[in-house]
C-alpha cells in the first residue's frame, strides 16, 4: 500500500500528476472529489474535471466525511482525493473539528489496503492575507499539510507541471 500526497500552487499540474500516479496502480481507480458545487463557475470546473478524466474512474463526491469514505472504498482500485484543502474548507465552513479530523484521517492512512494519491494547495507560498479569515485558513492549510505529509510514504511538490521529490 502506498500513501502518495501531492502538493503545489493552483494550475501547477498537481492534479495531472496525480490522475497519472493513480492509474499506475492496478485495478479500477477510485476519484474521491471534494468539492461541492455551490455555484455556477463551480459546476462548470467539476464538468470540466470530469470530462477531463473520462468514464474509466469511479467517483465518490466526499465533501465532509472523507477518512470514513477511504476506509469503505478500500480494497479495490487505488483512490486518488482531488483535494485535502477544499475538504479543509468544507470542514472549516461546517464549523467542525478540523485538527481531529485531520489527525484521524493521518493515523487512518498507513492501515488503509488499497494505495491512496492525495492532492492538496500549497498556499503558504504568497503574501499574508488582509483577513483573519483568510489567515486562519492559510495556517490551518499549512498544519494539515504536515500532519498528512508526515503520514505519506512518498511527497511531491508539482510546478509547472514538473514534480520534484521532496520525500
Amino acid at each position: 500500500m502506498a500513501v502518495i500526497l501531492i502538493t503545489g500552487g493552483a494550475r501547477s499540474g498537481k492534479s495531472k500528476r496525480a490522475e497519472a500516479r493513480t492509474r499506475a496502480f492496478p485495478g479500477q481507480p477510485v476519484y474521491v472529489a471534494t468539492a461541492e458545487a455551490l455555484d455556477t463557475e463551480m459546476e462548470a470546473r467539476i464538468a470540466k474535471h470530469r470530462a477531463h478524466r473520462g468514464t474509466d474512474w469511479i467517483e465518490r463526491e466526499v465533501p465532509l466525511n472523507l477518512g470514513p469514505a477511504l476506509v469503505a472504498s478500500d480494497g479495490g482500485g487505488a483512490r486518488l482525493v482531488d483535494c485535502l484543502t477544499l475538504w479543509l474548507s468544507n470542514l472549516m465552513h461546517a464549523e467542525r473539528d478540523w485538527e481531529r479530523e485531520v489527525t484521524e484521517l493521518a493515523a487512518a492512512l498507513p492501515r488503509l489496503k488499497s494505495p491512496v494519491v492525495l492532492v492538496t494547495n500549497e498556499v503558504g507560498l504568497g503574501i499574508v492575507p488582509d483577513n483573519a479569515l483568510a489567515r486562519s485558513y492559510r495556517d490551518a492549510a499549512g498544519i494539515m499539510n504536515q500532519i498528512i505529509a508526515e503520514a505519506a510514504d512518498e511527497v511531491e511538490f508539482v510546478v509547472a507541471g514538473l514534480p520534484m521529490k521532496l520525500k
